[in-house]
């Protein structure tokens, strides 16, 4: 696992003593998130590597899933307020990680969904279907949106939530996580 996995596996899983809300990948806020995300894009179109059109894309899907972060947690955070977001160049292509110390998809549709069973339907549902934990808004369409443009653009998308895993790229599989994620974790990895 390269640093940047390592960085956003660690401020997912420490004890809340011990998670680095110094550091500029630390998004307190929606605003600063915002900001990072609009650097990136910025960040993206000047390297050219992957092309105007998919960094727009990449830009939207990340910023899909920052915005679920303070959607879905808007005062239910466990501890730690905010999403840990950063990215790298690495071997002609752009990883993307992104986490939050929320209450995870399972804790969320559970609310809309009483009779989910564990984390690994909650993310297939979140996944798949038309469903929002804030209801009764009518949303629930963004995760959707995700798979689409990951599978479009051949993006692999590791998503962990709870004790679940959703690989996603030209095809879907959920299976249990080897560790679990208390909140939302997201890696991306975007090839030219």
């Amino acid at each position: 696992m390269e640093n940047l996995e390592k960085m956003a596996w660690q401020w997912v899983s420490e004890k809340v003593e011990n998670v680095d809300i110094s550091s500029e990948n630390y998004c307190k806020t929606r605003d600063v998130f915002q900001a990072r995300l609009e650097k990136m894009t910025n960040d993206i179109l000047q390297e050219k590597e992957i092309g105007e059109n998919k960094a727009y894309i990449v830009a939207a899907i990340a910023g899909e899933v920052g915005n679920n972060s303070f959607d879905h947690n808007l005062g239910n955070w466990r501890d730690t307020p905010g999403v840990f977001f950063d990215y790298e160049y690495r071997n002609g292509g752009l990883i993307i990680a992104l986490a939050d110390r929320g209450q995870g998809i399972f804790a969320t549709l559970k609310k809309v969904r009483p009779g989910l069973a564990n984390d690994e339907e909650a993310l297939k549902v979140a996944f798949t279907e038309v469903v929002s934990g804030r209801a009764p808004e009518i949303r629930g369409n963004g995760l959707k949106f995700v798979r689409e443009n990951v599978k479009v653009e051949n993006i692999h998308l590791d998503f962990y939530s709870g004790g679940a895993k959703a690989e996603l790229n030209e095809d879907f599989k959920i299976s249990e996580a080897e560790n679990e994620v208390n909140g939302c974790l997201a890696i991306f990895r975007i090839k030219k």
